[in-house]
């Protein structure tokens, strides 16, 4: 197990949580480039950011997260056209949650970084696969890479149970993939999807995992029956964004609500 580094001093804690906050809030503009370049095949570094539309090319005070937005009114400098509010929860979401685990791991601040990072991978997943049914591989890549010292610095769960998780994770969605798409005909579950759920189940350990499904499993049975209320049909939902729910839930408050299972009894 790696060594847990608190932020005892009070001073040193609110300075890292400002810290974080700014990081974050920079780093969620940035995933807001990863979300709508990656699917598209544009690279990351160029062009400059511009606007999809007039092909305004974005001045740094356009670029400020949030404020710009607001300033702007929502909508383009140049042709007014209107940009999506996508942008903005982001950014605001990935700052919340960098906050969440500086405030959640503030007697482990390594496990803090790792948990921002996973934060942020899974808002890209969450964003990308709802808005293009894709779950790039880059993305269950990075949450095994962060799996290693989340494994390492859990005092939670003991290490095995982090390769448990990944084995749990593999088998359940891949088996639940062949099995539906065998008795649908066709495609149930993305590669993206099992690729995700070995990772996860590697980050989390085969105990938070399952809380992971659960929560993952409630909310998109709970958004398609909204759905199927609205419109009067059932549509195809990519599952990657309930995984990424999921996993948040799972992350930050799992051990919290295992333990008050357990209580019960």
């Amino acid at each position: 197990m790696l060594p847990m580094i608190a932020l005892k001093d009070p001073f040193a804690f609110a300075a890292t949580a400002v810290l974080a906050g700014l990081v974050g809030l920079c780093v969620g503009s940035f995933l807001n480039v990863v979300i709508y370049r990656l699917p598209l095949g544009i690279s990351l570094a160029a062009p400059p950011s511009h606007c999809p539309v007039c092909g305004y090319r974005l001045r740094w005070y356009d670029n400020i997260p949030v404020l710009s937005y607001l300033m702007l009114g929502g909508k383009c400098r140049h042709c007014h056209a209107h940009i999506s509010l996508r942008y903005t929860l982001v950014e605001l979401a990935n700052t919340a949650l960098w906050l969440g685990a500086v405030f959640l791991w503030r007697s482990n601040i390594l496990m803090a970084l790792v948990a921002a990072a996973a934060s942020s991978v899974a808002i890209c997943t969450f964003f990308i696969d709802l808005e293009h049914g894709i779950i790039p591989d880059r993305f269950p890549v990075m949450l095994g890479i962060l799996a290693i010292p989340a494994a390492l610095l859990d005092s939670f769960d003991a290490w095995y149970a982090h390769l448990i998780g990944a084995a749990v994770g593999f088998a359940v969605f891949w088996l639940v993939g062949f099995a539906v798409s065998k008795k649908i005909g066709r495609e149930a579950l993305g590669g993206g999807d099992i690729k995700l759920a070995l990772a996860a189940g590697a980050f989390l350990g085969w105990k938070r995992f399952l809380v992971m499904m659960l929560v993952a499993s409630v909310s998109g049975s709970v958004w398609m029956l909204m759905r199927r209320r609205r419109d009067g049909e059932s549509r195809e939902t990519p599952f990657g964004p309930f995984l990424a729910v999921g996993f948040l839930a799972a992350m930050f408050a799992g051990s919290r609500l295992i333990t008050l299972y357990l209580s019960l009894f």
